[in-house]
């Protein structure tokens, strides 16, 4: 059987791929030399610029399925059916830490759905945890500044991190979670996603409801301890990586239970949490959980470059039937993630193989820009409307409308009768084992105890007092007793 041929890009034969052309025996290379200046051009651009968060991630493709009628709520068609599959790809990660980082450490982890819909794709785009430190997309380049790498150290340093919580009480729900015994899971297929933000469902009838998202996992919660996590980020920086991978490889596919919160959008203004608060959760006593289908993951990516590393996922992406809600964070989410991509990837980037959708064919007039691979067609228009038969508007709104009203500027949100950044930090800590209390306090004095300076862990410690006492003592303590040491 005789071997494919070894070629160029353009496509001609390589005579010898082991040594290059040169003047004579032993003399300098020739600059003609194509095969070497094109193996040599291409390898130094073969980096592209890692997300400025979520840099390290894993993925894999799979299937979702509708195991509950949802028709009630919304009419989008992929979940219009019981039994229905839709292809999905999925990325996890962690958040602040480069690409180059371990994946056993204490950090929040991305969890994003595309789902190829026949209506186009959809992505879902959460974390690990239900809320996040923020409430406002203005503060969020300056959060990620204080969790990243100091531009003097080339290190995270404890005094930019406690230093934004300290001036950020509103942080104090999350911190909470992340260094609580969750805040480092066992691997990707043992921990909960969650959409975090407050989306909207739409039904026929033009009905509106706020939602949000829990993939709950069917592995079960496993995390590790801070001991246990160093250790493992020691042994194995791809841990998560290697699990995933391997537990799809010998046929264990990891599965996720979707379920939904849904509130009817006329609750929305009177209920006692602001339910668009990405810092908040809505009770499940006040709005239980409803299931809607099954997640599960049974191929892995055949190049992690191409598909994991070039994924874009974008909260913009709708279909009919799912919007967005005012959910201030996810606002600015609907320009900022798309935008990053266009960034990293170049304004085509949803022609790659893994982002273009594939249940469906996108129709637009979106021309040239750096690797225009579509040409639409011999003498497609390139302007709407026209006279030629190219794709026309459906006049029908993705989901419902929501009403505003005021003045324009910038407004603090408005609180309703429960809100304040404590009370459910508090709750979190109340619902505790004692051994889960201990090793949180743990954490967080662990931290805290790094800082070098009094007023700003003095701030922190007044966050976690005005949480719950108790808790604000237990934390104060620690910090003292390791401080003393």
């Amino acid at each position: 059987m005789s071997k494919r041929v070894l070629t160029t890009e353009s496509g001609a034969p390589v005579a010898d791929n082991q040594n290059s052309a040169s003047a004579g025996l032993g003399g300098p290379l020739l600059l003609q030399d194509q095969h070497l200046l094109e193996k040599l051009a291409r390898f130094n651009r073969e980096r592209i610029p890692e997300r400025v968060v979520h840099a390290r991630g894993s993925g894999a493709y799979g299937h979702f399925e509708v195991t509950d009628d949802v028709t009630g709520f919304t009419y989008a068609d992929f979940l219009s059916t019981v039994g229905r599959r839709t292809e999905v790809f999925v990325r996890f990660s962690t958040v602040a830490d480069s690409l180059g980082g371990a994946d056993a450490v204490r950090d929040p982890r991305g969890f994003a759905v595309k789902f190829y819909t026949e209506e186009g794709n959809y992505d879902l785009v959460g974390n690990n945890t239900p809320v996040f430190f923020i409430k406002d997309p203005l503060k969020f380049p300056d959060f990620i500044h204080s969790q990243k790498r100091d531009p003097f150290t080339g290190r995270q340093e404890p005094d930019n991190v406690w230093d934004f919580w300290a001036h950020a009480p509103e942080a104090t729900h999350q911190v909470t979670w992340l260094m609580g015994d969750r805040g480092v899971p066992a691997s990707y297929r043992h921990m909960n996603g969650y959409g975090s933000h407050t989306y909207q469902w739409t039904n026929a009838e033009g009905e509106a409801f706020f939602v949000k998202y829990h993939f709950k996992t069917n592995q079960g919660i496993r995390c590790l301890s801070a001991e246990q996590a160093a250790e493992q980020a020691g042994q194995d920086p791809n841990s998560h990586q290697t699990d995933l991978l391997q537990a799809i490889e010998r046929g264990v596919h990891p599965s996720w239970t979707l379920y939904v919160q849904l509130m009817p959008a006329a609750e929305a203004a009177y209920y006692r949490f602001n339910p668009f608060d990405l810092t908040k959760v809505w009770p499940h006593r006040d709005f239980p959980l409803r299931r809607v289908g099954r997640l599960v993951l049974d191929r892995n990516p055949d190049n992690v470059f191409a598909e994991v590393e070039q994924a874009a996922f974008a909260p913009n992406n709708f279909v009919p039937g799912i919007g967005p809600s005012p959910d201030k964070m996810l606002q600015g989410r609907l320009f900022a993630y798309a935008d990053a991509q266009r960034y990293r990837l170049g304004v085509n980037h949803t022609l790659l193989a893994v982002n273009a959708p594939k249940a469906t064919t996108a129709r637009n007039y979106g021309r040239d820009g750096f690797m225009a691979a579509d040409s639409q067609g011999r003498a497609a228009k390139n302007y709407e409307p026209n006279s030629y038969d190219g794709p026309v508007e459906t006049g029908r709104p993705l989901s419902a409308p929501f009403a505003v009203n005021g003045h324009t500027g910038t407004h603090e949100a408005p609180l309703h009768t429960k809100d304040d950044d404590f009370f459910q930090a508090g709750e979190l800590y109340r619902l505790m084992s004692e051994d889960e209390k201990s090793r949180l306090v743990a954490n967080l004095a662990g931290g805290l105890a790094r800082v070098s300076r009094d007023d700003v862990i003095e701030k922190n410690l007044a966050h976690f007092h005005a949480a719950d006492p108790e808790y604000g003592s237990r934390v104060a303590e620690a910090v003292r007793a390791l401080r003393e040491d």
